[in-house]
């Protein structure tokens, strides 16, 4: 059975000597020092690999079970959940006025990782129920904080967003779920809904539904979609859960992964739902909780991939096979270690230079909320806004490939499902697809993002590395191996997106037929940027003498890795690019 370690050193490296998060100025900041943030992690790190790791064959194995209209997860999820409750994980970075703790998001995203990797299935009904928690705090009346937050808090109550239909995926304007007024002022929600990740289960309570849907009388399209809060079960005075409301669950999915998540269609037949929000603004509402979810979904496929490398390096040291091309290694037993061949340290170099970029990508941008969140910082705002699709699409896209890289050094044995490694192949898959298809990002980054606010944080992000490299040109070995690789790559970039705002406006599709490289070409730029950050703090730690010099020389060799295997793939996704949509479109329907 796979096993799971928590990177928590490499964590600590990102928060301190990356990203200095003790000495920002965003409010809580100053409390993560070294010595609280290990504690944290390390605890984090101990309930991942002892608790969670364990029951994450079993969930797969097992899935959930739909009986007599109730949903039961798999053997052992429902005492794990309790324990992440007693240990206050579910509310790490809550607001204390409803029973969390407040700490910053970035250390939820980090013990975020952890849980996820250690198993993603059970992970993700904490995660929906944050999500749902930020759209209610964010948007919600009073009454409706004080009546749902402190038991979403706890996890005592989950929650649930509910987007999609059978037919609208996407496309939410098409949705058919009415919700009609009631004299009381409460509406009676009628639709099904679909793909509802932790739609039902036994580990709580009761379930607090965010459900889109459209009150008659309301504008066309997404213009007349409303956000609603509906429970399983009404919630009385006294603050309990009462009679059960009017929604049900008409099967769990059977899917290629994520098995110990129960992934619902959930029917509405005239339930009780109060408005959340605005009548017909229920995609604002939404999208609070939706690019919350994409950052958490590009770190799923950071997390996965990290826990498929950890078996996949495990395996590459253990098993014998063959003999090193410049003579044998392990000279006193029949063959040697996978790992003294080229191809698998490609493979695992692949692997590592990945996680390690993506873990400081993801904390970059989880310590961009807190800012734009906690100082009200606008121009922080923008940038992730920018950089979400990026993240959700690109770490996506890379740690399933990751988790196939760290499958395929098991050979057969890994197609094999007892060995544990086609799980996180099965179980990376789906978030290429939910909270937006990564085809989707694309055409939001290249169609919205890339021309927010005039550019503006488009523009700072280009300023952001012409900076970088400015600062570091000096050291004429760094400037070779990280400086002059990324300074190359921005330029793409920019070339790439230049190429949009001249074609694009005559013709829409050379912007769309090109979407999807952009968004792999930023997201090697981002990437490139944080190995050059990364590479640059453990030059300093080296130059101080710090004790851990291994630690620091290995950060670097790999991230000069990256910097010439990677990186170059720019030039790659420029050239598809600048090539147009012609051969791209040249096709009629009928040909293909």
């Amino acid at each position: 059975m796979p096993s799971y370690t928590a990177p928590v050193k490499d964590m600590q490296f990102i928060l301190h000597d990356v990203l200095k998060a003790s000495e920002s100025d965003i409010p809580g900041y100053d409390e993560l020092d070294r010595d609280f943030t290990a504690a944290i992690l390390e605890e984090a790190g101990k309930i991942s690999s002892e608790v969670l790791a364990p029951l994450n064959a079993v969930g797969d194995v097992e899935g959930c079970r739909l009986e007599n209209g109730v949903v039961y997860t798999p053997t052992g999820f429902k005492e794990a959940f309790e324990q992440m409750r007693e240990g206050g994980w579910t509310g790490l970075d809550c607001d204390p006025d409803y029973g969390g703790q407040g700490m910053p998001y970035v250390l939820g995203v980090a013990t975020g990782e952890m849980f996820t990797a250690a198993n993603m299935a059970f992970t993700m009904y904490q995660g929906l129920t944050h999500g749902a928690y930020s759209a209610i705090h964010a948007h919600g009346s009073d009454a409706q904080k004080q009546t749902y937050l402190p038991k979403m808090v706890t996890c005592e109550w989950t929650g649930t967003m509910n987007l999609t239909e059978p037919h609208c995926g996407t496309d939410l304007g098409l949705m058919r779920t009415k919700a009609e007024p009631q004299d009381d002022g409460s509406y009676r929600i009628t639709g099904q809904k679909i793909f509802i990740s932790a739609g039902d289960h036994d580990m709580s309570e009761n379930v607090i539904h965010l459900v889109l849907a459209k009150i008659p009388g309301g504008p066309d399209g997404i213009k007349g979609v409303s956000l609603f809060i509906v429970p399983k079960s009404i919630v009385r005075e006294d603050g309990t859960p009462g009679e059960r409301n009017g929604v049900s669950v008409g099967k769990i999915e059977e899917k290629m992964g994520i098995h110990g998540n129960a992934t619902c269609v959930m029917n509405y037949d005239g339930a009780t739902g109060w408005l959340l929000g605005e009548a017909h603004k229920g995609m604002r509402a939404m999208f609070t909780m939706m690019n919350e979810a994409r950052l958490g979904v590009g770190m799923q496929g950071l997390a996965v991939a990290e826990a498929a490398y950890q078996n996949g390096l495990s395996y590459a040291r253990e098993r014998l096979q063959g003999r090193a091309v410049t003579g044998a290694e392990n000279k006193d037993g029949p063959a040697d270690p996978l790992i003294v061949h080229p191809d698998i340290r490609r493979s695992l170099m692949d692997q590592k230079s990945f996680t390690e970029g993506a873990r400081a990508f993801v904390l970059w941008g989880a310590q961009m909320i807190d800012q734009a969140h906690r100082m009200d910082d606008k121009t922080a705002e923008g940038a992730i806004s920018l950089l979400t699709p990026v993240l959700k699409g690109f770490l996506t896209d890379q740690g399933f490939d990751m988790a196939v890289l760290a499958q395929q050094i098991w050979g057969g044995h890994g197609y094999i499902e007892e060995q544990g490694m086609s799980q996180f192949a099965r179980d990376a898959r789906i978030a290429m697809i939910y909270e937006g298809a990564n085809g989707v990002q694309a055409l939001d980054l290249v169609g919205r993002k890339l021309a927010a606010e005039g550019g503006k944080p488009a523009m700072a992000f280009f300023e952001m590395i012409k900076g970088f490299c400015k600062e570091n040109a000096g050291d004429e070995a760094f400037a070779r191996d990280f400086v002059e690789p990324l300074k190359t790559a921005s330029k793409h970039l920019q070339e790439a997106a230049m190429f949009f705002m001249q074609n694009g406006m005559k013709n829409p599709n050379h912007a769309l037929a090109g979407s999807y490289d952009f968004m792999h070409l930023f997201g090697h730029v981002c990437l490139g940027l944080m190995w050059s950050k990364m590479a640059l703090a453990a030059q300093a730690k080296l130059a101080e003498g710090d004790g851990d010099t291994a630690f620091y020389e290995t950060k670097i060799a790999t991230g000069r890795y990256y910097m010439a295997r990677r990186l170059p793939a720019t030039a790659m996704h420029l050239a598809r690019i600048t090539s147009g949509a012609d051969t791209v479109m040249a096709l009629d329907a009928a040909n293909f």
